[in-house]
């Protein structure tokens, strides 16, 4: 198992509180200070359209922090959403009894889903404190068609739309930082793995890197100025970096090893990279300006691959395990030097991505039916779905999070 994976690596590689609970933090609301409960939030829904008020729901539904209600009652904050004019929509937050009115604005989207999603993100944002990530994208793969195929979509698969056609294998896109540009693996035209960059604002694809070897793992650094990837065109898997262009690549490593799918710190100047320097696959720090590969003090697995570092809380790195028969979703903070399981049951948990948030994750759920990509809450371990059977076999999803337009 361990050989077939790593290779396979290189190449693709609570319940709502009531009023007589204490309260936590303070926030400011418009004009008014509300105080917060530390746990979960009971938030009612109310849109114009049945539509539109289950599309907020399933979003809130599936953000640990949030619990949807039925009655207004129930509720600490009631969220209002209104169709404010082409592809906007107003959003209204109001509390108490009798209810008074904390905020409202109109938000624009892209669309008017996407606009939905923007002002219930503004909605947590007011509410929690915390960035929400409901109007995020994604690029993933998926094998409706029979190939393995680079799509895009919402957070939620809704407008989702097949960016290659190539009947070939397509492996690992990652998003530019603007999400302007989509870089991935693919077979397509040599038969060898080539990087390839998408603009996904004209839906053209050229060739990043095709040099002799493999070319595989490319991501962007965090202010999309560099390109980090694995080629092999010297004889061994090793770490390079290149301008956003492809070129002025510069080898950072030297090792025997099998180095992979390397992942930017948030200020850009290390890498988090897969390595069987140790003889397993183990997770490995690396300076952006060269040296030597530094071990991560993990102990939880003798398989630590696909890391991705928190863009939000520097302190995180979540990656995949070998736990028992199955691979899971863990986590490792480097002030406590300690990982934690976050994922667990009978199918795999692999191939994690942090949204915007810091908090919450996507990630694929592989079992003998095939592959979902999933979302993760990983302070509670709430669960939630996001691919639909329609797009048949999906994975190895990257998030990004656009401004509004």
């Amino acid at each position: 198992m361990y050989t077939r994976r790593f290779v396979f690596l290189v190449l693709s590689i609570g319940v709502g509180l009531s009023a007589g609970h204490v309260f936590g933090q303070v926030k400011e609301l418009g004009d008014i200070t509300v105080q917060l409960e530390v746990t979960v939030i009971p938030v009612k829904i109310i849109a114009d359209s049945v539509e539109i008020r289950r599309l907020a729901e399933n979003a809130f539904s599936s953000h640990g922090r949030f619990r949807v209600v039925r009655s207004v009652s129930d509720a600490k904050f009631v969220f209002k959403f209104a169709v404010g004019g082409t592809n906007s929509i107003t959003l209204s937050i109001e509390s108490g009894n009798p209810a008074q009115t904390l905020y409202r604005d109109t938000v624009r989207g892209a669309s008017l889903r996407n606009a939905l999603f923007r002002a219930s993100d503004r909605a947590v944002m007011k509410t929690a404190g915390t960035p929400g990530y409901f109007a995020g994208r994604l690029t993933f793969i998926s094998e409706r068609t029979g190939s393995k195929e680079v799509y895009v979509s919402d957070l939620f698969f809704g407008e989702a739309l097949q960016m290659t056609s190539d009947r070939s294998e397509s492996i690992m896109p990652r998003w530019s930082p603007d999400g302007t540009k989509i870089i991935y693996t693919s077979y397509f035209e040599t038969g060898f793995p080539d990087i390839f960059q998408i603009d996904t604002v004209t839906q053209q694809r050229k060739a990043f890197v095709s040099l002799k070897g493999t070319n595989s793992s490319a991501r962007y650094s965090p202010d999309g100025s560099r390109v980090a990837m694995i080629l092999t065109g010297e004889g061994n898997p090793e770490v390079y970096v290149s301008n956003a262009q492809g070129r002025q690549i510069r080898r950072l490593t030297n090792t025997n090893a099998i180095e992979a799918t390397p992942s930017w710190s948030p200020f850009g100047d290390r890498l988090v990279v897969t390595s069987d320097l140790a003889g397993k696959p183990q997770l490995f720090l690396l300076a952006t300006t060269g040296g030597s590969l530094k071990r991560i003090p993990t102990n939880i697995s003798g398989y630590c691959a696909e890391p991705d570092w928190n863009k939000v809380n520097p302190d995180l790195i979540v990656f995949t395990v070998a736990s028992g028969k199955q691979f899971q979703i863990a986590t490792y903070s480097f002030s406590k030097r300690k990982s934690v399981v976050r994922t667990q049951g009978s199918t795999d948990g692999i191939e994690p991505c942090w949204t915007n948030d810091g908090r919450h994750l996507v990630f694929t759920r592989r079992s003998s039916r095939g592959q979902e990509v999933w979302l993760l809450d990983s302070e509670t371990g709430k669960t939630t779905r996001l691919s639909p059977q329609s797009l048949g076999s999906t994975s190895q999803a990257n998030f990004v999070y656009q401004r509004e337009p």
